[in-house]
């Protein structure tokens, strides 16, 4: 056991929690009024039951000891799991951190379906999904699983976190279906500094998300924190770029996207990587997920947030960057070296770890729409969208000002 990283570890366990609210501010903030309690609290109502479940069942699933798929039960309520030391920190310690990563990684789906989803029917989807998805694809990759063997690299989540997410917010949209004013009429941000406020907090508790994922206060945590830094700042600045010369004037809710961009891309690299490399993923990143939001929009594919394009492809282009990047001297791991340091294998590798998650998570993700959708109506009502779901969902409103509602 050790003092600083325990220290550390308790620091940066609350660090990503926080980025659970961070991410219902950026959410909210990017949905209508109406829509805007609802939005957040799909977020915040994560904290609670993923929470509660993750100690139940899910830590077993991932992180016991079972075959390549799948942790045993061993581990359920906890069992076996206390002060001792996991690794150099307590291992309720450790529990509780890789329970903040199942919280926010469920949450994030959400970006994808708000302002038509039935909270009751969102609900049961992200708790059997945390089980039955998120479980299972962190044991292939940090509980000794199939990918861990096969040596695939994802320092903090890049597959196991955003590409999981991002698919399962594609299947999630294509079933629920588009809303029903979706392109009939503007569907604009209602509080642009909320999204502002999240993206900083993100960034912020990102430190946390990576940084911890060294599991201590080292060397790889130093590595990890200068790459959180420096990627999110080479997206901001070729996104801004782009959004100048296409549409004349950079954006707020364009930085806003771009941070997060840069964040998710670099997150399965944070600990392979050195500073300059940081920024060319950074810079790299901004491009496919900048036009995988211009497509998007001309399609028929209702992602309210844009989940895919930030989380799906940012993540999926972070992790095969890794594959590039990561150099074996600055981690110190055997045959953690990219394309660029002599290893072209691990690119293919790291294809292989995305496209697992592509298959798992988009086609279980389905099964478990459908499922709940001969149980609960996936969607609201014609009415209760009309209205808003802050009101029909949960009897409050965001703003309210002489008995009426602002916005």
């Amino acid at each position: 056991m050790n003092a600083a990283d325990t220290a550390w570890m308790l620091i940066s366990t609350a660090l990503v929690l926080l980025m659970t609210p961070a991410l219902a501010f950026f959410y909210g903030g990017l949905v209508r009024s109406k829509n805007a309690l609802n939005t957040m609290m799909m977020s915040v109502i994560s904290l609670g039951f993923v929470g509660v479940l993750w100690a139940v069942v899910g830590y077993s699933l991932a992180f016991a000891p079972g075959n390549d798929w799948i942790g045993d039960t061993s581990r359920l309520f906890l069992r076996g799991v206390g002060l001792e030391p996991q690794g150099t920190i307590p291992h309720y310690l450790f529990m509780c951190y890789q329970g903040t990563f199942a919280i926010i990684t469920a949450a994030l789906i959400s970006g994808a379906i708000v302002e038509r989803m039935r909270f009751s029917a969102y609900l049961l989807f992200i708790c059997l999904w945390a089980l039955v998805v998120y479980s299972p694809v962190a044991h292939w990759v940090w509980g000794g699983g199939w990918l861990a063997k096969m040596g695939a690299l994802d320092f903090a989540g890049g597959t196991v976190v955003h590409v999981n997410a991002g698919v399962a917010a594609l299947v999630a949209a294509l079933s629920v279906g588009k809303r029903k004013d979706f392109k009939s009429s503007a569907l604009m941000p209602h509080n642009v500094p909320f999204v502002l406020l999240g993206a900083g907090l993100l960034w912020f508790g990102w430190f946390g998300f990576n940084a911890g994922s060294a599991l201590g206060a080292n060397t790889s945590a130093a590595l990890a924190f200068t790459a959180t830094m420096l990627a999110p700042a080479g997206t901001l600045v070729v996104w801004t770029l782009l959004d100048a010369v296409r549409q004349g004037k950079p954006t707020a809710v364009g930085a806003a996207t771009a941070i997060v961009v840069g964040l998710v891309a670099v997150t399965p690299a944070a600990g392979f990587i050195g500073p300059m490399s940081a920024i060319a993923l950074g810079a790299i990143a901004a491009v496919p997920s900048y036009f995988g939001l211009v497509i998007r929009a001309k399609t028929g594919l209702d992602d309210s947030l844009d989940v895919v394009a930030a989380h799906g492809v940012g993540g999926t282009v972070g992790a095969l960057l890794t594959g590039v990047f990561a150099d074996a001297s600055l981690n110190g791991i055997a045959n953690a070296n990219g394309l660029l340091y002599g290893n072209p294998g691990q690119l293919l590798t790291q294809a292989t770890a995305v496209g697992a998650a592509i298959v798992y998570s988009g086609g279980v993700s389905f099964i478990l729409l459908k499922v709940i959708g001969l149980v609960v109506p996936l969607r609201a009502t014609v009415e209760g969208e009309s209205e808003g779901l802050d009101q029909t969902m949960h009897g409050e409103e965001a703003y309210v000002h002489g008995g009426t509602q602002m916005g």
